[in-house]
């Protein structure tokens, strides 16, 4: 497990930057309480920022290493999860994910994916939607600053340069917020959850009699298709589909 602590955090705030200064304090308190191996410690401060309503990759990631070290597997998944919907092309929030899937009961092999399915929505993921946006930004700025020149130059090669330099430059400053949504639409469309509880027989219906499909356990990740009245339909990665009870699990 990659253990180390992202000290500076950029949170994103509900509503307007009241009492950051606090919770920046708080978060470098639960930092050092981790440091020191109070991970109980660390897991209640980090958890109370949360509660708070403030987040960020940072903040998960370091929740997830508390959670993992203080033995909660479910919990670590559950935020190196959370942390990946928000930067999911860091390499450290992905490797934490591997290795605390070692730890799980279930092991499930993917089913077969079609290669260029696979590598698109590597490629969406590949920097994180927050980058791309102010990526978006800085290159529509340098396509603006290219574009003032080319109106205000006499050379003709200089004009023509300036042109489709300023094009070329907004062309992948559009891209990049192209990206930037596809990623978002991915991960809106895609409701995952973590089964939290130790042992879950998975059913065919959502009823409680209805017949037992197979079980899984604590930590493994589904996909949530649908809900209906306290039930999940959820599918694994190996295609096998079912309904579990939604105290059973708990969305990423």
């Amino acid at each position: 497990m990659k253990k180390a602590l992202y000290i500076f955090i950029a949170f994103v705030i509900p509503s307007v930057c009241f009492g950051a200064e606090n919770v920046q304090a708080l978060f470098a308190g639960a930092n050092a309480s981790y440091a020191k191996g109070q991970y109980q410690e660390a897991v209640k401060a980090y958890q109370k920022i949360i509660d708070d309503g403030y987040q960020s990759a940072a903040l998960y990631f370091n929740m997830g290493n508390a959670s993992y070290k203080n033995g909660d597997v479910p919990s670590a998944l559950l935020y190196y999860e959370k942390a990946h919907k928000l930067s999911p092309g860091d390499d450290d929030i992905n490797f934490n994910i591997k290795f605390a899937n070692l730890k799980t009961t279930d092991k499930i092999d993917e089913a077969p994916e079609f290669f260029v399915t696979k590598w698109w929505r590597g490629f969406i993921l590949g920097i994180s939607a927050n980058a791309l946006g102010w990526l978006s930004v800085l290159l529509i700025l340098l396509a603006s600053g290219i574009l003032i020149l080319y109106f205000f130059t006499a050379s003709v090669s200089i004009k023509k340069a300036s042109f489709y330099g300023a094009m070329l430059f907004f062309i992948f400053g559009v891209f990049a917020v192209f990206i930037a949504v596809m990623q978002v639409n991915y991960f809106n469309g895609h409701r995952e959850a973590i089964v939290f509880s130790p042992s879950v027989t998975v059913k065919s219906g959502p009823v409680e009699k209805a017949g037992a499909l197979f079980v899984i356990h604590d930590g493994t990740k589904v996909n949530v298709l649908d809900d209906n009245n306290g039930w999940l339909k959820i599918k694994l990665a190996n295609g096998s589909e079912g309904w579990i009870k939604s105290g059973d699990a708990r969305e990423i």
